[in-house]
């Protein structure tokens, strides 16, 4: 599997990982939520196997920057109208 289908499929578990985490922890702690969302994003598409195959050259950055990613959506998530009020 090439980088840009295994960074894809981070990017398409994301609504989902979000959406456990949250039911999971509840409001607040988010960065616990966060922690976890990693986790199941990480778990969801190997990182491990794709670092061992040399897709992902630094597994650190990699997941640095998803979790830049998840503080993204969540920061649109909490601006939109599906926000709680």
């Amino acid at each position: 599997m090439d980088f840009m289908k295994i960074f894809l499929r981070a990017l398409a578990f994301l609504p989902a990982a979000l959406h456990g985490t949250e039911a999971l922890f509840g409001e607040g702690d988010g960065e616990k939520k966060k922690t976890a969302a990693l986790e199941i994003v990480g778990a969801a598409i190997n990182i491990t196997d794709a670092v061992a195959a040399k897709k992902i050259a630094d597994a650190d950055r990699f997941t640095a920057g998803l979790g830049a990613i998840i503080d993204g959506v969540v920061e649109c998530l909490n601006a939109s109208v599906w926000a709680k009020q």
